[in-house]
């Protein structure tokens, strides 16, 4: 059995490589991987450089897989597999794990093991590990967001609120309060918006910034404030590319804003932020830099007086892991939101390099495909029955990528192989 697979060697080199799968060993078993969305975090591994692999140890240095918000099926077992784990069982990953103690983790450490590849030899540590997720009833592509929505959940619950003269905290956004996602038009801030409308402790009013009228008006177009209104919430779409401090603080139902997600890593943009905090506030820093020396200028008498609060909010466990999963299964939530193009496993090393200057949300590949990597708004330009048919159903679906078109593209390809 062969798989192609995207892999890092080193610092900005990842390759596209196909290869013979080694034989399992007593314990492992070996999955397709039916999709895996590119996660930011990927490239700023990328510019970082490759970690050790951990697995197998005598493989500390080979390549590793990339990638880890994947969907996947079980296609083989070997000897002592759990007797649960059988083939046709579905998964998405937990992937911020530690799973052998090292801090290991699929699309980072593992040369057999990642979401950018055809097939995938999962190791018996990773199969024992509880960070597998099984499911039935769902489309592969909400498995591979339901990693990006844990970390987006765990966010939520990461922020807490004090009161004067009481003491401990309540966890969370302040029910009925001011939220602002700073930087919001890309697809964690989206996913962010989805879920603060959705959750049982929602804002009052939520505001998205960005500082690119095109962002804000697609934004706009994937979670209309029609939608937001219809939940009660008041939602608006700001341009921030002018100082604005106070036309921000006027959309509060307050001084400013009580809870405040910054997904973008720019200092503009924390100062911002803090310019515009409610008394009691929380600022959550959401975004990744890979800047270790970023700074910025943050007002420390209102950390005295007014009660203002700084949180970071990286990764995220199982349990929201697995709240993300109910949460789409109950049909609560829409992953949609995120995702802006497809693509297939040719595409997927160009996507990644890439990613900062590409345009949009999440970049969904189908590693089983070999689609050139096209916008869904642009379905309908390309001259391909395939993306005729694409177009047709997402057009039905409010312009959103959706399980109806996955079902449709998975049985074209299936249907053009003879599976």
């Amino acid at each position: 059995m062969t798989t192609t697979a995207a892999r890092i060697y080193g610092k900005n080199d990842m390759r596209l490589e196909t290869f013979a799968l080694r034989k399992i060993l007593p314990g492992e078993a070996i999955a397709r991987v039916v999709c895996d969305s590119i996660c930011m975090s990927t490239y700023k591994q990328l510019q970082r450089g490759k970690p050790s692999a951990v697995y197998p140890e005598k493989n500390a240095d080979a390549p590793v897989i990339a990638g880890h918000e994947l969907a996947a099926e079980i296609i083989e077992t070997g000897e002592d597999v759990p007797l649960h784990i059988i083939p046709g069982m579905k998964f998405g990953v937990q992937a911020a794990m530690n799973i052998n103690g090292e801090g290991s983790a699929p699309g980072y450490n593992y040369p057999e093991f990642g979401g950018a590849a055809t097939r995938v030899i999962i190791p018996p540590h990773v199969l024992n590990s509880g960070f597998l997720l099984w499911y039935e009833d769902m489309p592969f592509f909400y498995a591979s967001l339901g990693e990006p929505f844990a970390c987006l959940i765990y966010a939520l619950y990461g922020n807490f609120h004090t009161k004067p003269m009481e003491r401990g905290f309540a966890p969370g956004i302040l029910p009925g309060g001011s939220m602002m996602v700073m930087g919001g038009c890309g697809p964690m801030g989206l996913g962010m918006v989805e879920l603060a409308l959705n959750m049982d402790t929602r804002p009052s009013v939520i505001a998205v910034t960005d500082v690119n009228s095109e962002r804000l008006a697609a934004a706009a177009a994937v979670i209309p404030p029609e939608y937001a209104a219809k939940k009660g919430i008041t939602l608006h779409y700001v341009n921030t590319s002018e100082p604005c401090a106070e036309n921000l603080k006027n959309l509060s139902i307050g001084e400013g804003f009580d809870d405040i997600y910054i997904m973008c890593p720019v200092r503009e943009a924390i100062e911002l932020a803090d310019a515009v905090c409610a008394h009691g506030a929380c600022m959550n820093f959401f975004a990744g830099p890979v800047d270790r020396e970023l700074s910025a200028y943050i007002n420390f008498h209102d950390v005295h007086y007014r009660a203002k609060h700084i949180v970071g909010s990286a990764s995220s466990g199982i349990r929201d892991m697995k709240e993300a999963f109910g949460l789409m299964q109950a049909g609560r939530i829409r992953p949609e939101v995120m995702i802006t193009h497809i693509g297939g496993i040719g595409s997927a090393v160009d996507a990644t390099v890439n990613l900062p200057q590409l345009s949009g949300g999440k970049k969904l590949i189908y590693n089983e495909t070999d689609l050139p990597l096209t916008a869904v708004k642009d379905f309908g330009k390309q001259k391909d029955p395939l993306f005729e048919g694409l177009d047709e159903i997402c057009k039905r679906h409010g312009n959103l990528w959706c399980a109806e078109a996955e079902n449709y593209l998975l049985r074209k390809y299936a249907s053009a192989s003879g599976l």
